[in-house]
This record gives structure tokens, sequence and C-alpha cells, in this order.
């Protein structure tokens, strides 16, 4: 089976792409920053939002009852899917009653998760994505390769010559600008003729029963205000108690993704258009599951900013394909295996464990602690390979030995000095395919330490 370090490989073979894709998603950690250090109260925020999160999911059928008559007392229909099957089922047979056979889409991953578009697809309905970054692998029948930015992989003359096919633009054209005008008026063509349109929801609030969609494009505004029927597709963990909690993450949100102040359009939609449908399907998915795992759950507060995707110097080198995952970066190293272990069983070490990801999260989500615990889990499914178990035996046994590691040590530094190029980078070394070993020190620090006593003994 492949893992992500065989799929990894492929996308940093194209050396250029691969600098491209890190200094790109690196600006956008370094907006992050910035927004971030412009809020004095940006820490008590994270630690409310994650304590907003521990309450909600304490609670959560509660909640849930609590949205559910007041979504329904507001005029929308809720309905409940305990899997992706019963998901798709549900909205398929809303627009099939309903004789819609054009669909426009906007901002979820939840459908991504689920397979909704081939699923409506195979069943004569045609699907659109609105978002441009989404339109546009869909264009390239591609999946997004992250969850706020999904085309980032691509750079903006693939784009020109995708559109050039697909859209009938001029040869050549690679301004952002008039690619994003080609598409709009190429995407108006199909809102105005749309006779249904699905977001999903950033944020439910239970205490009014109303939905909350983000975005910067005003695609999802468009897809729910010219069609008749809404149908708003949410994971459960997407609750929160009452309205005033919004504002903790309203705030966390847009600065953790992009790094703006807020995100260009936050719409709240409470009940139906006039004359219109608005249908809430709450999706299970596993979610409970995970939920009941005392180790995993507060991978469940997740927010979906893609914060920890920006910073993981693991994702911004190897791209969101490698993850063969809808949710990539560390937050889906942690969720998959809990669809599928031994599937996703390589993505836990899909992680430098340095931290970084923690550091950005802003809901405060121990993600290299889960990764850790997720990779001990592998281990004793049984679900790593020969070498690596091997590797690890060795190397527990040095590590637990102060002989063993003085010789093991003395040993290496030997080696690196004498051994030729040809040999230290080898095929053996995994480690040398992508990076240089740093200059072997004359002296290690045992030897600075002890020279250092004995000076200040003597």
């Amino acid at each position: 089976m492949i893992g992500h370090a065989e799929r990894a490989a492929r996308f940093a073979a194209d050396d250029a792409r691969a600098h491209w894709h890190d200094q790109a998603l690196w600006w956008v950690r370094a907006k992050r920053d910035k927004a971030a250090s412009a809020v004095p109260d940006w820490e008590r925020l994270r630690g409310l939002a994650s304590a907003i999160k521990a309450h909600t999911q304490s609670r959560l059928a509660d909640y849930l009852e609590e949205f559910e008559r007041n979504a329904t007392a507001a005029g929308a229909r809720v309905h409940w899917a305990r899997d992706a099957e019963e998901h798709n089922a549900i909205v398929h047979r809303i627009l099939a009653d309903r004789g819609a056979t054009r669909l426009v889409k906007s901002k979820s991953m939840l459908t991504e998760e689920c397979h909704l578009n081939p699923y409506l697809e195979a069943r004569g309905i045609e699907v659109v994505d609105t978002d441009l970054g989404e339109r546009i692998v869909q264009l390239a029948h591609e999946p997004p390769s992250h969850i706020v930015l999904p085309a980032i992989h691509r750079k903006k003359e693939e784009i020109g010559e995708l559109f050039h096919h697909k859209l009938g633009t001029a040869a050549g054209l690679s301004d952002p600008k008039v690619l994003t005008e080609a598409a709009r008026g190429h995407l108006r063509e199909r809102f105005m003729r749309a006779q249904a349109g699905l977001t999903g929801v950033n944020f439910a609030v239970a205490e009014t029963g109303h939905v909350v969609v983000c975005t910067n494009e005003g695609n999802a505004d468009m897809g729910t205000s010219l069609p008749p029927i809404h149908i708003a597709c949410m994971g459960v963990e997407k609750l929160v108690p009452r309205l005033a909690d919004l504002a903790v993450f309203l705030r966390l949100l847009a600065r953790s993704a992009t790094g703006q102040p807020t995100t260009t359009y936050t719409t709240h939609f409470l009940g139906p258009l006039r004359g219109g449908e608005l249908h809430i399907v709450v999706v299970d998915n596993g979610r409970s599951r995970l939920l009941a795992d005392e180790t995993f759950r507060r991978a469940l507060h997740c927010i979906r900013c893609g914060a920890c995707m920006n910073t993981c110097p693991v994702f911004r080198r190897s791209g969101g394909y490698s993850y063969a995952y809808t949710i990539p970066g560390p937050i889906g190293s942690v969720l998959a295996p809990s669809v599928d272990p031994r599937a996703h069983a390589s993505l836990p070490f899909a992680s430098s464990l340095c931290g970084s990801c923690d550091d950005v999260c802003p809901v405060r989500i121990p993600l290299h602690d889960q990764l850790l615990a997720r990779r001990r889990d592998a281990a004793r499914a049984g679900l790593l390979s020969s070498g690596k178990r091997l590797g690890m035996r060795l190397a527990g046994m040095v590590l637990r030995s102060g002989f063993l590691y003085l010789l093991a040590s003395r040993l290496g530094k030997l080696l690196g000095r004498a051994l030729p190029r040809r040999i230290l980078y080898g095929r053996w070394n995994v480690w040398g395919r992508q990076r240089e070993l740093p200059p072997l020190p004359r002296e290690s620090f045992r030897d600075l330490y002890r020279q250092h006593r004995s000076e200040r003994r003597g």
C-alpha cells in the first residue's frame, strides 16, 4: 500500500514547485501571525474557544435538540444523517422531489467528505462548485488540496491554460484579475439558472436555530438568494450554544485562516426566504465515535481554518494530495485514522512533531500529542512496516542504554567524517533525499560539558 512518504516524494520531485508551495503557504502563515498579534486578548480568545467547544461536547445531544427546535420554529426543516450515504440520499431526495436538476454549491468540505458531487452527478444532477478555487479544481477533475485554499497547488499560468480549454478564454492568459473576471462571468450564468443552492456551515447556534456561513467571494449569498431551495449541510461539531459564543469564533476564524480581520461576507441564515425552503442536514458520519474517544475527542474542536496546514513544514513541502484524505495536514492526520486506521496508518508519521500546529491552532487542539498517540495506536495494531518496526526497536535499545548511546554517537561521528558521500547519501538514507546533514562538530556536547566542568574545578 502506498503511504504518505511515497506520495510526498512525487510532489517533492518537482523541486521548484515544492519550494513555491512552501513559500506561498508560509506567506499566509506570516499574515496569520501579524493578524493574531494585533489582537491583545488573542490567547484569552483561544482559551475561551476551547472551553466553549469542550462544554458543547459535554452536552451535545441537548444542544442539538435545542437547535432543531429553534430552527424548525423559524421555518427550516432539519434532517439527520448517520453517515455519508444517508447524507447524500437526503440531499438527492430533496432535489428529486422538487424536480431540481441544477445545483450550485459553496463552502462545504463535508460534502467532499461524503463524496456528494459524484453521487448526484451519477443521478443526473448538474453540480457546480462556485468558490473560485473549488471551481478551478472541479474543472480540472481534482479534489481540493487544502481546505481553505483548494487550488493552492496550481500556478496562475496553469489556471490560465485550464480556463483556455474549459471556459474558452484567450490562450496565454495568466493575470489573476482577468482570470477571476472570466470565472465570474462563467459562474454568473450558472447562478442564474440554478434550481437549488447548497452551502456548508461554519457555525450553528443552538439558542437561535440559525446557521452561519463565512466566505470571501459572496458566492454563498448568490447561491442561496437566487434559487428557492437552500440546503445547508453541517457536521454535529459545528454547534455553539449561544449567539454570544459566535463572536469568539468569528474573531479567530479569518485571522487564523488567511490573516484577515474578518471574512468579507458573514451570512446568518434563520429560516427560509419568503416562498422558499431551507433544509439543514445534520451529519454524524463517525463524529460520535470520535467524541467517545477521550484521547482524540478534542480534534472535534476544529473550526477548519487550515492554520495547522500553513505552518506544518511537512504539509508545505509535500502538498495536500500526499495525504489522500479530504482533510489533509496535521488535523487530517488525526482525523483520518478514525475513519480507516489501516488505509491511513502512515499519516500520523507525516509530522516533525515540532508543535507548531499546536501554537497556531485557534481552539488549542493538542495536535502533536494526538499525532504521537496515533503513532502508538498504529504500532500496537501492527500497522507499521517491518523496516520501521526494526528501526524503532533498535532506536529503543540504544536510547535505553547509556553505554550503547555513547557508542552509537561516537561511531556515528567517526563514520560521518570517514565515509564518502555516495555511501552516506545512498538509497538507504531516506532523510538525505531532500536535505543535507549538518557538518558534524569536532566535539560533542558531552565532551564540551566535561571540559567545562574540568575547567571550573581546576
